[in-house]
């Protein structure tokens, strides 16, 4: 059901456990090439020129909504199940990732980098480090600080590394899907870290067993590794050509050998990338420029979608380009949640791209109040847009407690909202008496935002008014972000209307789809609204949804063919049906 703006009542190998040392072959060495004729593609992005190498300095160049349903796990009142934790509604970024390339200490600079990244994934970590032609591996399931210590860094000598922080899309982590991944084949090792998701993952993987591949996890990430060792193209970079114009889907990876660090986008460029070098002239990549400010590492520029960046000793920076592109298609939702506000994403601020949205919001969907508070932390910015833009004043009346541990001990008498009282305290003396505008980031699910207007008026306030700093989200990610199925998102079955008295709110109001684009101006086109619209830049080709609960895939339990990376069949949505089946009408689904 289509959204109104506004409502009120007056979303190959074994990779390496624990650590191991992979001794690696030395290469025949090969001249970098130019990139043949036969990639060298128009385009209207500038990877599409092959860039002279340099020695020591950087190149300076390049619905069909698939929302599936579920038909069974169903409560009595035939919903859909929420997650798990129920109080935790927002989307999850699935992962971080950096590399480092000629510093004496990498492993240790990858190290503060993951820290810095850490909000994109919370469930794993892992370093890989290159020393003497041996790649080096250290993973954990946890938090940066949980999984890496003085004796277990000492263990990653070298001047090249990459690192990654991983959020599982499965009700499990186990030690087995944390990368970076490391894999032997004939021509030596290679290390690998990826951020994004593969929508032909199942068809690759299909096809790869069945010319006799074996696979030791379900993420596809493993996929990029079976096709890199098949590839017979040379020299090593054109290997990893090869295999990425094999996928579909949103990937930034980096990869790393005994002597390259290579950072890849895709063609449309969902994910962040970005590159940087500190002073000693070391080269970084990673997801987020906050990273690079961590460890003193100047911003240069992005790496470009469907650029290929190789470095080592002998040239330095080389970029080539992967395949055509007519266009990126970024994710919106980097700079509406999930990158921090001191990051530039896209080659925009984030804070600045936040505070604008909360401005929007106070011209468009203006109410008489007296306060404007946010929802820690990722509504804080777009609270100040809104407050500054209203004239009325910001202040802290949720305070967010950055010390609830993952799992926690309820009481055996039950308190209501538990988890949300975990996580938030209401400040009485700003909320008593008070009309309150609360700006949030997002509806996902609607559990959450209702329980936070229960806690607020709970707390004494006149009046409750929900703002959210982004448009309905009607669609589920399929280019790396953690999303329930369309049927669990609200805003897909319920009017704004409907919401707001799902919620309790006094009046409820959304960012104007319109409006967002508006404001992006000239660059509008280069976003991916997906979760927005139902418009998916590239198709998924698997119709599946994302099982709530427990699963299967904890590494012990259960046969490869239940666990698919915690995706499952699922029957085709209707709706998507009538956009991509021109012979819907006829037919008896």
């Amino acid at each position: 059901m289509a959204a109104s703006p506004l409502s009120s009542s007056s979303a190959l190998s074994k990779p390496i456990s624990k650590h191991h040392s992979f001794s690696l072959n030395t290469p025949q060495k090969v001249p970098f090439p130019l990139l043949p004729k036969t990639l060298q593609k128009p385009s209207s992005f500038p990877c599409n020129r092959v860039l002279h190498p340099q020695k020591s300095q950087f190149t300076t160049s390049s619905k069909n909504p698939i929302s599936d349903f579920f038909s069974a796990n169903k409560n009595e009142d035939g919903l859909v199940p929420p997650f798990s934790d129920d109080d935790d509604d927002t989307p999850r970024e699935e992962c971080g990732v950096v590399g480092i390339f000629g510093d004496p200490e990498a492993s240790r600079l990858c190290y503060l980098a993951l820290h810095a990244l850490q909000h994109r994934g919370q469930e794993g970590a892992g370093i890989v480090a290159v020393n003497n032609n041996v790649l080096q591996s250290v993973t954990g399931v946890g938090l940066v600080s949980e999984v890496f210590n003085e004796s277990k860094l000492d263990q990653l000598p070298g001047e090249m590394a990459i690192g990654h922080v991983r959020y599982s899309t499965a009700g499990s982590s186990m030690l087995k899907n944390v990368q970076p991944f490391v894999a032997g084949y004939r021509f030596g090792s290679i290390g690998v870290a990826h951020n994004g998701n593969l929508v032909n993952y199942r068809a690759l993987r299909a096809m790869l067993e069945d010319n006799g591949s074996i696979f030791n996890t379900s993420s596809d990430t493993e996929v990029v590794l079976h096709l890199i060792a098949i590839s017979k193209a040379r020299p090593f970079f054109l290997r990893i050509v090869e295999a990425c114009e094999k996928l579909e889907g949103a990937y930034s990876m980096v990869f790393v050998t005994e002597d390259k660090l290579v950072a890849v986008r895709d063609p449309h460029g969902f994910r962040p990338l970005v590159m940087g070098r500190r002073s000693n002239g070391a080269v970084v990549f990673a997801s987020e420029t906050c990273a690079l400010d961590l460890i003193e590492a100047t911003y240069e520029r992005e790496v470009y979608p469907g650029e290929v960046l190789v470095v080592d000793k002998k040239d330095g920076v080389q970029s080539v380009c992967l395949m055509p592109h007519p266009e990126p298609k970024q994710c919106i939702f980097e700079h509406i949640y999930f990158a921090l506000p001191n990051s530039v994403v896209f080659g925009r601020s984030v804070y600045e791209s936040r505070h604008a949205f909360g401005e929007i919001l106070a011209t468009e969907a203006p109410v008489d109040c007296d306060v404007v508070i946010a929802v820690p932390d990722s509504g804080m910015v777009a609270a100040l847009g809104y407050a500054g833009k209203a004239g009325v004043p910001f202040q802290q009346g949720l305070i967010r407690s950055h010390y609830v541990g993952r799992t926690f001990i309820e009481p055996s008498q039950k308190i209501r909202d538990f988890g949300v009282k975990l996580k938030l305290s209401p400040v009485r003396g700003v909320l008593e008496g008070k009309r309150i505008v609360v700006v949030d980031d997002s509806i996902v699910r609607g559990t959450t935002s209702s329980k936070i207007v229960r806690l607020i008026k709970e707390a004494g306030a006149k009046e409750v008014h929900m703002r959210i700093a982004s448009p309905p989200i009607i669609g589920s990610c399929y280019y790396g972000v953690d999303t329930p199925s369309s049927e669990e998102l609200i805003s897909n079955r319920m009017s704004v209307e409907e919401i707001r008295e799902f919620i309790g709110c006094d009046s409820l109001a959304f960012l104007p789809f319109e409006s967002l684009k508006k404001m992006l101006g000239s660059e509008s086109p280069n976003f991916c609204y997906a979760c927005f619209s139902g418009k998916y830049p590239v198709m998924p080709r698997e119709v599946k949804v994302k099982r709530v609960g427990d699963f299967l895939d904890d590494g012990l339990n259960g046969p490869m063919d239940s666990i698919d990376g915690g995706w499952i069949q699922g029957p085709r949505d209707l709706n998507i049906e009538k956009e991509i089946d021109p012979l819907y009408q006829k037919s008896n689904i």
